[in-house]
């Protein structure tokens, strides 16, 4: 999301894995507005619309409060109806959100997909393959540009998983997904796409944001990751904090899992540690988003990380766990520029990041999690066009 908000952003993201089990709605969640237009460098996420006010007509604060003073709290949730109960700053645009709003034929949004599937250019191209992909595009484009008019902030497009490992599929993706955004009179400063971390996923990010097209690097799951897209000058790197726990819990063989046991840490908080340093210790330009939190002590572990998002029964505890102003100051502060430069990297860890040492230096842990991610946004995907193949053309167009 190109910023067009301060930095860190003042909203929280549609989460696509939150739509599962859900009335399909559009995102809105607070947590610090800033809805000041700015230069390119922020995250553009969906402000909630829950009410995370503080308690300071009593003297005391929330531990929300405490923990929004150090980090961006991103709600992971999905809202979609009330936009004046729960006002959005920016949104995302995904595979599986389109499942969603197919499968609410009552929805705002239902009208910019079945114009996807009426469009001229589409319906002309012979190959039915060909087609479908035209008709996603499409569809992406139409439903971002619908919200592009209801936010102040960015818009987050998901590039196809399938093209992970095609640099050049990628930017060509990229550069349609653009020009449908312009024909719209949607430009780039308001558009983010987010791209799976593989090696050539962050090679088309380096040769994107060198155009000012600003990327959001997901599915980041080792230090070698976080710092070859950090090189590339990513916009926004995501670590799966809890993903990564998960499968150490259940794997060995591992060494940066193993490395960050025998330290007596937690694999998924050392991993967003030592990416938090090594960007702000080197003076990239990326902003680091934690994902995937199972508890409230994952957050305090993490303050002073430029984004959390974080459930929203986490979030409800945080709100609801009052801070007498003699414990106001017990939740401290772990990521900060000071603590980026007294921490100490290897030189192994310091080198200019190729595909040969990229490679190499892929553990276990993040090879498996990686294609585990590819293979769940690649089957939204496919299930997008085997419903729009089954759907189209639409009704009464």
């Amino acid at each position: 999301m190109s910023a067009t908000l301060h930095s860190p952003p003042s909203s929280a993201l549609i989460s696509s894995s939150s739509l599962k089990g859900r009335k399909l709605r559009l995102a809105a969640q607070p947590v610090k507005p800033s809805l000041n237009l700015k230069p390119l460098n922020a995250f553009p996420l969906i402000r909630a619309s829950i009410n995370f006010s503080s308690s300071l007509d009593t003297g005391l604060s929330t531990e929300l409060d405490a923990v929004t003073s150090f980090s961006e709290i991103v709600p992971d949730t999905v809202v979609f109806d009330d936009f004046e109960r729960f006002p959005p700053t920016a949104a995302t645009v995904s595979s599986s959100l389109l499942l969603g709003i197919c499968s609410l034929p009552d929805t705002k949004f239902r009208s910019a997909v079945d114009s996807a599937l009426a469009d001229p250019h589409c319906y002309a191209l012979a190959k039915s393959d060909d087609r479908m992909s035209c008709f996603f595009n499409k569809a992406l484009v139409n439903v971002g540009g619908d919200l592009a008019k209801l936010v102040p902030g960015r818009v987050s497009t998901e590039v196809d998983a399938r093209l992970a490992y095609d640099t050049n599929g990628i930017v060509k993706k990229v550069h349609d997904l653009v020009k449908l955004y312009q024909e719209i009179e949607v430009p780039p400063e308001r558009l983010l796409f987010k791209i799976p971390s593989t090696w050539q996923g962050i090679e088309a990010s380096r040769l994107l944001e060198s155009e000012g097209i600003q990327t959001h690097m997901t599915f980041v799951y080792s230090f070698c990751q976080a710092a070859a897209a950090a090189q590339a000058g990513a916009s926004v790197i995501q670590i799966f904090v809890g993903r990564l726990r998960d499968w150490a819990r259940n794997h060995a063989g591992d060494p940066e899992v193993e490395t960050a046991r025998r330290r007596g840490e937690d694999p998924g908080l050392a991993l967003v540690t030592k990416a938090y340093n090594y960007i702000h210790k080197y003076g990239h330009k990326s902003k680091l988003m934690a994902a995937a939190i199972r508890n409230k002590q994952d957050v305090f572990n993490l303050l002073g990380v430029d984004y959390i998002i974080s459930p929203l029964k986490i979030l409800q505890s945080l709100k609801d766990s009052v801070t007498p102003p003699d414990e106001k100051y017990s939740l401290m502060r772990r990521l900060s520029p000071q603590s980026a430069a007294s921490y100490n990297f290897s030189d192994a860890e310091l080198v200019k990041w190729d595909q040969y040492s990229f490679s190499s230096a892929m553990g276990p842990a993040a090879v498996e999690l990686l294609a585990t991610g590819l293979d769940g946004y690649a089957n939204q995907s496919k299930r997008v066009e085997e419903l729009f193949g089954k759907i189209w053309p639409p009704p009464n167009v």
